[in-house]
């Protein structure tokens, strides 16, 4: 199937719909999809649930994974892409099978937020919390502004006029570090690392343990996310150890396009509790990991939308349906979202050429 006849209907309007379109692509693949059941519900009290499926031959000692809806509103890239997969029949490599961890982070996909139900960025959520956790002091000088206890406009206008001070003052990637980077402190506020293993982590751990990976040769994880870069771009983003053998099959596979965020060559920074540590944990030396990262709008409106969302979400219960809350929802599915046809054909036709060379690096010798 061509990428533009593809479009429609790989790209869901809600995680109701894109879990049930996973799940019947499953079963027209003959594939019977395990669930992991969230035990919260949706905005319209729908069940909550991560589908994984397998395709291929239980014993293949090599297997490509894909995951989406790590940041829950992202899972409609994701999702899309996933479905694409299916659709397309494939013919696998021998010795090679895919996993596909369908909405990962299942609540956050719902409610259309990037955290999970803990309010837990999932992906800095993979620390060791027996160890003494990581230190964010620009997080803790800017919390205030990055979920202020108001939106209007007096508030808005004083936290803007603080962030442009301390830009000036540290330099963008020190805002950008305070800001993202992971903080381990301050549960209201965005990209909370938590204070303990999220229920999408134990599921992850579940999914990887229930698979047999760490038994496996070789894993190679594409994990789907967006919101920086160029529009529409796709970048796959590794933090593997510079000299590691990992690193070395990310390059043979990706090429140029890698980004290196210690080296500074890419969209996004290093990042603490990352779910290439767990993966790490898990299965050693035997895997690679990228975040295919698509590029939507300018990440100054992100940080806008998120700030909004949580500030929504740290009034407590609300409205689904109120004009307010449908304008800040609107705002956030937009910015990891963009549902443009432009956007999604640009989204499938690197997603289809991320997962051929992945295939094709774990069919190669070695």
């Amino acid at each position: 199937m061509s990428v533009l006849d593809a479009i429609e209907p790989c790209f869901a309007a809600s995680y109701a719909e894109a879990r049930d379109r996973f799940r019947a692509a499953c079963k027209a693949r003959g594939v019977a999809p395990r669930t992991y059941d969230n035990p919260n519900l949706g905005p319209r009290g729908e069940p909550l649930a991560t589908d994984v499926a397998w395709v291929g031959t239980a014993s293949a000692s090599r297997v490509m994974v894909l995951v989406s809806g790590t940041h829950g509103a992202e899972g409609f890239c994701g999702s899309g892409c996933q479905l694409d997969w299916l659709r397309e029949r494939h013919a696998l490599p021998d010795d090679v099978a895919v996993l596909l961890v369908h909405a990962i982070n299942p609540h956050g996909f719902a409610w259309i937020r990037r955290v999970t139900e803990e309010g837990c960025d999932l992906n800095r959520n993979f620390v060791d919390f027996d160890a003494p956790l990581p230190e964010n002091p620009g997080h803790d000088a800017l919390v205030d502004c990055f979920v202020p206890a108001s939106l209007d406009d007096e508030t808005i206008r004083a936290t803007e006029a603080r962030i442009a001070a301390y830009r000036a003052e540290h330099g963008e990637t020190a805002f950008q570090s305070a800001r993202k980077a992971g903080q381990y402190r301050h549960a209201h506020s965005v990209f909370f690392g938590g204070f303990a293993p999220t229920w999408a982590r134990r599921t992850l751990e579940a999914i990887i343990a229930d698979h047999d990976l760490p038994t496996r040769r070789w894993v190679s994880v594409v994990d789907y996310h967006t919101g920086l870069g160029p529009f529409g771009y796709g970048e796959p983003i590794c933090d593997h150890p510079l000299e590691s053998e990992a690193m070395r099959r990310v390059l043979a596979m990706y090429g140029d396009s890698v980004g290196v965020p210690e080296l500074g060559t890419s969209s996004s920074i290093p990042l603490h509790g990352t779910a290439r540590e767990l993966w790490s944990r898990m299965l050693g030396e035997h895997y690679t990991y990228v975040a295919l990262e698509y590029g939507t709008y300018a990440t100054d409106n992100g940080r806008i939308a998120m700030r909004a969302d949580h500030w929504l979400h740290a009034q407590g219960a609300f409205d689904w349906d109120a004009p307010h809350a449908r304008e800040i929802k609107s705002a956030l599915r937009r910015q990891f979202y963009p549902d443009t046809p432009d956007w999604k054909e640009m989204v499938l036709w690197r997603s289809r050429q991320v997962q051929r060379q992945t295939l094709a690096g774990l069919a190669a010798p070695g």
